[in-house]
């Protein structure tokens, strides 16, 4: 997969859902893991089994705007707001970091104000946070992933996919005189 992503958490009071979401992260292959305002509890992820802290940077910062991405990074917020794009309808950007609020919360005005998407998953209610980021990453390798095409019947095993072709050389002028015709 081209591009990267990481994820991230604002004011997080739960280690046990701490450490789901970030061995989730390391799983799904996250670059980055970012907590914003936590509890200082969150240190002790006794729930991550990876050690995801010794294996992709973690970074703790006090507010939304300690807060450093790589640049090109857009950083999109996980929130149930009346303007959020339904998860599935969302194209992620190839290069993001995704925020989510805390349990029995909300993302704050100031980390809504930093992000230049919000996306929601549209359940009937909110979800646990850790199982929130765990749907939002399973999207984003599946829109961003090469998987063969889901069959058209249950009772059908996919097609396998084939390797991978880079295309042929190409004139941007022939494509452009080509689409005038």
């Amino acid at each position: 997969m081209r591009g990267y992503f990481g994820m991230g958490v604002e004011g997080l009071s739960k280690p046990m859902n701490a450490g789901n979401l970030i061995r989730s992260a390391h799983a799904f292959g996250a670059q980055f893991f970012f907590v914003i305002d936590a509890d200082p509890r969150i240190r002790e992820m006794h729930s991550d089994t990876s050690r995801t802290p010794r294996n992709i940077p973690f970074y703790l910062w006090e507010s939304v705007e300690e807060m450093v991405l790589p640049d090109g990074c857009d950083l999109v917020g996980v929130e149930l707001t009346d303007d959020a794009v339904d998860l599935p309808s969302f194209r992620h950007p190839k290069q993001a970091a995704y925020i989510l609020g805390p349990e029995r919360g909300s993302l704050s005005e100031a980390a809504l104000a930093h992000c230049r998407h919000v996306v929601r998953i549209p359940t009937a209610f909110c979800i646990n946070v850790a199982t929130a980021g765990a749907l939002v990453m399973y999207d984003r390798m599946l829109s961003h992933g090469r998987f063969a095409a889901r069959p058209i019947s249950a009772r059908k095993m996919p097609e396998k996919l084939g390797p991978h072709r880079h295309g042929g050389r190409f004139s941007r002028r022939a494509m452009r005189d080509a689409e005038t015709r």
